[in-house]
């Protein structure tokens, strides 16, 4: 559990410093990094999935597996990757058009249009 937590902490440190870094494609990484260190922390909060059974109603199940975490990080995986793949087509329009991915050359006062 610790490692698990350990690893959570690192994922989200790096997407963070990422995140806060001056250039586009760091941006759309650590936003990358930040959705997988968000799903892992949701899989591994779910709670362990030994000694339950599946999630089928009989007479003899009492301690049923809850599949809920499982679609939200199903469903934010799609989501993620949706939203990484438009990022990544804005950032290439943007560098095709100025010809540079930093964010501070945008918002240099000679460059608006």
């Amino acid at each position: 559990m610790v490692l698990s937590a350990l690893l959570i902490f690192i994922i989200t440190t790096v997407s963070c410093w990422l995140l806060l870094s001056g250039r586009l494609i760091n941006f759309i990484l650590g936003l990358a990094l930040l959705s997988n260190g968000v799903n892992l922390m949701l899989l591994f909060t779910s709670g362990s999935p030994e000694n339950k059974s599946a999630p089928i109603i009989t007479e003899g199940s009492l301690n049923p597996v809850d599949p809920l975490p499982q679609a939200l990080i199903l469903t934010a995986i799609v989501i993620g990757f949706g939203l990484i793949a438009f990022m990544t087509v804005l950032a290439y329009r943007l560098y095709e058009h100025y010809g540079s991915l930093d964010t501070d050359f945008y918002l240099e006062e000679g460059h608006r249009e």
